[in-house]
């Protein structure tokens, strides 16, 4: 995630400055090669490097160990971003304090091709002008939005953040019903690529809703009317997704207490 992020700051007019504190070497001259200064630790952050953000990339389980080196920056008027998955608000400010401004944003894996969706929420401390610039930084990987409500992270960890799994399953499950009904293996995947990529693309360009593009491709006892006959019948697809994101939510309500 980082890496997306920084790939998307640096080329052509450069969006921003970035220095990048990374311990791995091969990583920190990846990010060295596409135009960011980089260091081992905070020790090698160049003098007089007055950052804006300082963005937390970072594994999960070591976000809260890191931050106090950091405070000085925000002490200076910069906010803390991360995009650590399940770390809440109270827990670092636990760590730095509640004066410090703090964004959350949880995003998911289509940001690495700059597709991802954002979501992201916002303590009291954290002000307007902050808020615009944390979604500047972030667009790069995708779609952006600001929530007020915290708790509903857990939902928007079940839906968009876990969501690509579920997709790549059905498309999974597709393709196997396609060679199942005689398709070439390469055929059946580039049918199955294609099509959920153009429905999505649609899905988004439209100004309809999902109900009411499915009604325009279903004929009356045609084979689409068929097949939705299954998936919309007792225990298909809604049911199913309704207990497939219940049950992430609820077991990102359990990690988060831990």
């Amino acid at each position: 995630m980082g890496y997306a992020l920084l790939a998307g700051w640096l080329p052509g007019e450069r969006m921003v400055k970035a220095h990048i504190v990374e311990p791995v070497v091969a990583l920190r001259e990846r990010a060295e090669a596409i135009g960011a200064t980089a260091s081992v630790d905070i020790s090698g952050i160049p003098p007089g490097f007055d950052p804006a953000a300082i963005v937390f990339a970072v594994k999960p389980q070591h976000l809260c160990d890191l931050l106090p080196a950091y405070l000085r920056f925000a002490q200076d008027g910069a906010f803390f971003l991360s995009v650590a998955a399940g770390i809440e608000i109270a827990a670092m400010a636990d760590v730095v304090g509640t004066d410090v401004p703090i964004v959350r944003c949880m995003p998911n894996m289509a940001a690495a091709v700059g597709a991802g969706m954002l979501v992201c929420c916002a303590n009291v401390m954290t002000s307007k002008q902050q808020r615009h610039l944390a979604e500047r930084l972030l667009s790069p990987a995708g779609k952006v939005v600001f929530i007020d409500d915290e708790a509903l992270m857990h939902t928007v960890t079940a839906v968009s953040g876990s969501g690509p799994a579920y997709v790549f399953h059905f498309l999974e499950c597709l393709e196997r019903a396609g060679t199942a009904g005689g398709l070439p293996d390469a055929l059946a995947r580039d049918l199955v690529l294609q099509t959920i990529y153009g429905a999505g693309l649609l899905a988004r360009k439209s100004s309809d809703d999902p109900a009411v593009l499915r009604r325009q491709v279903t004929s009356p006892n045609g084979t689409t009317a068929a097949a939705l006959a299954v998936l919309m019948g007792e225990g298909g697809l809604d049911t199913l997704l309704a207990r497939t994101v219940e049950a992430a939510r609820v077991r990102s309500v359990e990690l988060g207490a831990h």
